[in-house]
C-alpha cells in the first residue's frame, strides 16, 4: 500500500533552507509587489518626493497595520530598497530596555530605515525614548542615578521608522501621532493571490496547472503568507508522491492531508467555531471565554483566528461578545 507523505522541515539545515526560500520570495520593488495598489501609490508618491528634494531629504515615518501575513515586513523591505537605504530590522519584544533602543539608534546612518515589527509591544520606557528620536532626531539619555543624575541630549542621523502592528488600538497616542504615513493593509483578492502563487512557482521552478492555481488561491485565506506556505507544502507532496507537477488532484490530496477545507479553515478554526456553537449556541461569548475553551491565548485568537472568520462572515462581534453566524453554522455542518 502506498503511503502518502507531506514533507515538513525537521532539521536546522532544513529550517535554514526554508528561511532562504522565504527570503527569495520577497519582492524588492513596487512593481514586483502584488496587490495593495492604493498603499503602493501613496508610498511611491512620498518616496518620489523625497528623491526629488535631493540630499538631506528623509521619508516620513510609516505605520503599517492590519492582520498578520499581508506583507507588512515585505513592504518595509520594498520601501528601503526604493529609497536606496539600508534596512535595520528589530521587533517590539526584542527591545527590552531603553538602552537597547539607544544602542540601535546611535548605530544608524543618515537615510537608514528602522523597521520595528510588533511595535505595539514596546515598553513604555522605550516608547518615551523613541518620541524625541522620531520627532527631533535627538536622543535623551540620563546618566547616573539619584541627585547626581543628569540628562544628556545626543544628535541622531535622520532616519525613517517603519512600524508594523496588528493592533493600532494598543499603540500609545503620542507614538501613533509621530507617524506621518499611516496605512492599513487589506485582505487580498483571489486573482491577486493567484498571481502571488504563480510568481512563487516560477521562482521555485515548480509547474502548477491553472486549475490547481485557482484551488490553492481559494484555500489561502486571502493572505500571501498562507498562500506561499500552502504552495510549498503542496510542492513537497508533488515531489514525494507524484512527478513534481502541481495539478488539481495533487493539490486536493495535499490540502486534505493538511485538513484545509474549501474556505481555507484549518482544524483550529473549525474547533473554535464548533466550541462556540456547542457551548453557547446563539448567545454571545467573551474573548477570554473562547480562549479558555480552545486553550489559546486571547492575543492568538484576536490576531490569527478572528480577523479572517470575521472577514468571511462566519462570526460576528457584538457589544456582549462574539457570536457564530448562520453562515458559520452551515459551514460546520458541511465540514
Amino acid at each position: 500500500m502506498a503511503i502518502e507523505r507531506l514533507v515538513e522541515p525537521t532539521s536546522a539545515r532544513e529550517d535554514a533552507e526554508e528561511e532562504r526560500i522565504e527570503k527569495s520570495l520577497r519582492p524588492l520593488t513596487f512593481d514586483e509587489y502584488i496587490g495593495q495598489t492604493h498603499l503602493k501609490s501613496n508610498l511611491k508618491l512620498a518616496i518620489d518626493a523625497v528623491k526629488k528634494r535631493g540630499k538631506g531629504g528623509v521619508l516620513d515615518h510609516v505605520l503599517l497595520f492590519g492582520p498578520p501575513g499581508l506583507g507588512k515586513t515585505t513592504m518595509a523591505g520594498v520601501i528601503a530598497h526604493e529609497l536606496g537605504a539600508s534596512l535595520r530590522v528589530t521587533s517590539g519584544p526584542a527591545i527590552e530596555r531603553a538602552g537597547d533602543l539607544a544602542s540601535i539608534l546611535t548605530n544608524l546612518k543618515d537615510g537608514d530605515v528602522l523597521f520595528i515589527d510588533e511595535i505595539h509591544r514596546l515598553k513604555r520606557a522605550v516608547e518615551e525614548i523613541l518620541y524625541s528620536a522620531m520627532e527631533d532626531y535627538k536622543l535623551d539619555i540620563v546618566i547616573g542615578k539619584g541627585p547626581a543624575a543628569r540628562s544628556m541630549r545626543l544628535d541622531l542621523p535622520k532616519f525613517t521608522v517603519i512600524g508594523a502592528t496588528t493592533r493600532t488600538g494598543s499603540l500609545a497616542g503620542p507614538l501613533r501621532d509621530r507617524f506621518g504615513i499611516i496605512h492599513r493593509l487589506e485582505y487580498y483578492k483571489e486573482p491577486e493571490i493567484e498571481q502571488i502563487i504563480s510568481r512563487t512557482s516560477k521562482i521555485l521552478g515548480t509547474e502548477i496547472r491553472p486549475e490547481a492555481l485557482e484551488l490553492l488561491a481559494s484555500r489561502s485565506r486571502l493572505t500571501p503568507r498562507i498562500a506561499n506556505r500552502l504552495f510549498r507544502r503542496v510542492r513537497d507532496y508533488a515531489d514525494v508522491n507524484g512527478d513534481g507537477i502541481v495539478d488539481t488532484v495533487v493539490a486536493e490530496k495535499a490540502l486534505d492531508l493538511m485538513e484545509i477545507d474549501y474556505l481555507g479553515l484549518d482544524p483550529a478554526d473549525r474547533n473554535m467555531l464548533r466550541l462556540m456553537w456547542e457551548n453557547y449556541g446563539d448567545r454571545p461569548v467573551g474573548l477570554s471565554t473562547i480562549a479558555a475553551l480552545t486553550g489559546d491565548e486571547t492575543t492568538t485568537i484576536e490576531d490569527f483566528y478572528e480577523p479572517y472568520l470575521l472577514q468571511m462572515g462566519l462570526i460576528t462581534r457584538t457589544p456582549k461578545g462574539r457570536m457564530i453566524t448562520e453562515k458559520g453554522k452551515k459551514h460546520l455542518q458541511k465540514s
